[in-house]
């Protein structure tokens, strides 16, 4: 698989649906292994992913996948495409491995092929001896590996995964995060990971990108960010204390101003803890909380939709 193409390009995309704005002029290109596409309900997660497959067109701009238009070369496109989607979408009454081949068919895999590819996917995930079980019969987390199951059944280039782990018991959610980690380790498919569930995201994407109301707020290298093992700081003053805040920048620290005088400050390399004491001292400042933290997703995700 060619990785110099981008898995995703927006150039400024928007999406209406009636006289509500659901996605604003959003553009980038997203490059990476494994895509994590957070954001509050209502962001407009799942309408980015519609417009991607084709589903519902864009109200301007454009967008394209794998080096694919979406508006021209929708067809091609979704012969590459897995969609693992959120809700379930059975024939109860099926068995798992007339579904899956059924998805492999409407995918383009001629029968025998399908058929084939159906026991070798539903073995993958672990339903190899459920396979001729009813999908009404399932637990939960059977069918969310069902519906995996038929998301990588034809083989795609790109996996968009749609909540894989909503409802899942710790168990299953382990084995589903494991599968997504071993499909990106093996370089053969890059994922699109929607999820509200940040540990998901930061244990098994390299990119991510959050929306908020519709419009990218954040987009990071989580790799990069890792490897540059940045260091935080959460300071609660006694009280406001503008000196304070000019010695951290001249220090070379980043400070960003929070609520009730909370205050983020990322720590410039050469500034150790008691330098900070040291300083609020000479400002005779009191200090009520100093909390130090490595970055995180969490506070990436926070930062970005307050």
């Amino acid at each position: 698989m060619a990785t110099n193409v981008n898995m995703v390009e927006l150039d400024h995309l928007s999406s209406r649906y009636g006289e509500r704005e659901i996605l604003k002029n959003l553009s980038g290109a997203f490059s990476g292994r494994t895509l994590g596409l957070l954001g509050p309900n209502g962001a407009g997660k799942s309408s980015l992913i519609s417009i991607l497959l084709g589903f519902h067109a864009p109200s301007s701009g454009s967008a394209r996948v794998l080096g694919r238009d979406i508006a021209t070369q929708g067809g091609e496109l979704r012969r590459l495409i897995g969609y693992m989607p959120e809700n379930d979408a059975f024939i109860a009454n099926q068995t798992a491995v007339s579904f899956v081949r059924m998805m492999g068919e409407l995918s383009g895999l001629p029968s025998e092929a399908a058929l084939e590819r159906a026991h070798e996917a539903l073995f993958y995930v672990g339903l190899g001896e459920a396979r001729y079980r009813r999908l009404g019969g399932y637990s939960l987390g059977m069918r969310q590996l069902a519906k995996l199951a038929q998301a990588i059944v034809h083989g795609p280039r790109l996996l968009i995964l749609d909540e894989p782990t909503n409802s899942l018991d710790p168990p299953a959610r382990q084995r589903m995060l494991e599968l997504i980690r071993e499909m990106r380790d093996g370089g053969e498919v890059r994922i699109i990971l929607c999820s509200h569930l940040l540990r998901d995201v930061e244990e098994t994407c390299d990119e991510v990108v959050i929306l908020n109301r519709g419009a990218i707020v954040h987009h990071s290298n989580l790799a990069r960010e890792r490897q540059a093992n940045l260091r935080f700081l959460d300071l609660e003053p006694a009280a406001d204390s503008p000196a304070l805040i000019n010695g951290l920048r001249q220090l070379g620290c980043e400070v960003t101003p929070g609520r009730q005088r909370h205050l983020r400050v990322q720590l410039a390399p050469a500034v150790a803890m008691r330098d900070v004491y040291r300083l609020a001292a000479t400002c005779q400042t009191g200090l009520r909380r100093v909390e130090f933290q490595r970055d995180s997703l969490e506070s990436i995700f926070l930062e970005a939709v307050q």
